[in-house]
């Protein structure tokens, strides 16, 4: 395989990062719209990671926060952001570079964002067989978006009545399904596209 001179891998890095760095500036100034909210998964050993000793000790290498309904002074800047959070009753102020993250998350929409870590040599440490960034959105045919970790969430959960009820969807009727004819379209890899031709 040829080498990549342009390194698309570390663009595409730049790109989804700014992407997030532009969700949270707009989140910042406007407040949260309709239904989103986020799960942001950082590594707490990244330079710049600013939590409280407690928070460290009981996070040491990475921690999911929930940006939903109980954050506060949001405010971000050119290479990290800051948030007001609650952990067990107890308010706290994090500051967490966006070279930290590791991971984004919009179960709303079913949109995710996955970063890989980079070892000393600049070089993603866990490339999934997608690519070095894991991107997935609402489009038809996309699987669904992964979940947080199955550790405890970092922030106070809110209250239930704080909650906003999900309606469920309606299913199709019967008449509804297309025909073998009228497939919806499906995301197909580039190496399959490839194999085809």
């Amino acid at each position: 395989m040829p080498k990549d001179m342009i390194r698309y891998d570390v663009l595409a890095q730049e790109a989804f990062r700014g992407l997030v760095k532009k969700v949270l500036t707009e989140v910042a100034h406007a407040g949260l719209p309709g239904e989103h909210h986020f799960y942001i998964i950082f590594d707490t050993r990244a330079p710049g990671v600013r939590i409280s000793a407690r928070l460290k000790e009981r996070y040491p290498d990475e921690m999911t926060i929930v940006i939903q309904h109980q954050y506060w002074e949001l405010v971000v800047g050119e290479t990290s952001f800051e948030i007001g959070l609650s952990f067990s009753g107890v308010p706290e102020k994090l500051v967490v570079p966006f070279a930290a993250i590791r991971g984004f998350f919009d179960p709303s929409v079913e949109f995710a964002v996955q970063f890989p870590l980079v070892d000393e040599s600049g070089n993603a440490a866990d490339v999934t067989e997608d690519g070095p960034v894991k991107a997935i959105g609402p489009a038809s045919g996309a699987p669904k978006a992964p979940r947080p970790a199955a550790k405890a969430p970092a922030a106070d959960k809110p209250a239930k009545a704080d909650k906003p009820a999900k309606a469920d969807a309606p299913k199709p009727a019967a008449e509804d399904k297309p025909e073998d004819g009228d497939k919806p379209p499906t995301v197909v890899s580039l190496d399959a596209f490839r194999k085809k031709t």
